[in-house]
C-alpha cells in the first residue's frame, strides 16, 4: 500500500492556508470584474495587480515560460489561455480563470469559469456540473480513501450528464512547488493509487467538456482546447487532507 505524498507540516500548512485565502479574494475580485467588453488582457492585469496588493508573487508568471499571471480561458479553452488585448469577451461567452499566489514560499492554485452576461442553459449546466463534479470527489478526500476514490467520483458524476472528463491534464499535490507528486486524476486510473493521510495537500481540478473529452493544443503551445470545438469548465481548489472533511485552502 503506497502511502500519500506532499504531506505538509502544521506550520507549512498555516502558510498554505494564508496563500489559499488571499487567492480566494483575488477570485472573488475578478469574479464581479467580468462583463462583456473587457480584453482577456485586463482581467490578467488586475490580477497581477491583486496578488501583488495582497502581498503575495503570482506563481503563474513566467512558470515554465508562460507569459501571464492568469491563465484565461474562454469558451472551447479548457486552459492555460494566454489572455490577449485582441480578445474581448463577449455576451453569452464563459471565461475560465486559473490563477496562483505564493505566501512566504508556498502556493495556493485554484481556477473558476464564469458565465459572461446571459449565457445558455447548456453552459450554465456544464458549469455547475463541473463545479458539482469536485465536490462530489471531495466526498473521498479524507484520510484512509485514496487517489481512486476522488478520481472515480469526477468522473462519474459528470459523465452522467453526457460531459466529457479531461483525460490529459490533472491535479497534483502543491506545496513549496506549484506542482508536486502526486498527479490527481479527474477519471478512473488502473489500480486505487497513493493512500490519503492527514495534512496531505493537493489541488483537485476537474475540466469538463460539453462534448467529447478529447483535446487539442494550440500553435501558442500553451493553450489547450476541445478536439469538437464544444465548451468547457474548470474548477480547482487547494485541498488540505484531514481525518473528516477535507479544508479547502482556496476558498472562504
Amino acid at each position: 500500500m503506497r502511502i500519500a505524498q506532499s504531506v505538509k507540516t502544521d506550520e507549512e500548512i498555516e502558510l498554505m492556508r494564508i496563500a489559499g485565502h488571499k487567492l480566494a479574494r483575488v477570485h472573488e475580485a475578478l469574479r464581479e470584474f467580468i462583463r462583456p467588453g473587457i480584453t482577456t488582457k485586463s482581467i490578467d492585469e488586475l490580477g497581477e495587480r491583486l496578488i501583488l496588493e495582497e502581498g503575495g508573487i503570482p506563481n503563474f508568471k513566467n512558470y515554465g515560460g508562460y507569459p501571464a499571471s492568469i491563465c484565461v480561458s474562454v469558451n472551447d479553452e479548457i486552459v492555460h489561455g494566454i489572455p490577449s488585448d485582441e480578445r474581448i469577451l463577449k455576451e453569452g461567452d464563459i471565461v475560465s480563470l486559473d490563477a496562483g499566489l505564493i505566501w512566504k514560499g508556498y502556493h495556493s492554485d485554484a481556477a473558476r469559469t464564469w458565465g459572461v452576461g446571459n449565457i445558455s442553459a447548456e453552459a450554465e449546466k456544464l458549469i455547475e456540473v463541473t463545479r458539482e463534479s469536485f465536490f462530489e470527489g471531495m466526498k473521498y478526500a479524507r484520510a484512509g480513501c485514496h487517489l481512486y476514490d476522488i478520481s472515480r467520483a469526477v468522473e462519474a458524476y459528470a459523465e452522467s450528464f453526457g460531459f466529457g472528463v479531461v483525460r490529459e491534464l490533472t491535479g497534483h499535490g502543491i506545496g513549496n512547488h506549484l506542482h508536486e507528486p502526486p498527479l490527481v486524476p479527474n477519471t478512473a486510473q488502473k489500480g486505487r493509487g497513493l493512500l490519503l493521510v492527514p495534512n496531505m495537500t493537493i489541488a483537485v481540478e476537474p475540466m469538463i467538456n460539453a462534448g467529447a473529452a478529447g483535446v487539442l493544443q494550440s500553435d501558442d503551445g500553451w493553450t489547450v482546447y476541445t478536439s469538437d470545438g464544444s465548451l468547457s469548465a474548470h474548477y480547482e481548489n487547494t485541498v488540505l487532507i484531514r481525518d473528516g472533511e477535507p479544508e479547502l485552502l482556496t476558498c472562504f
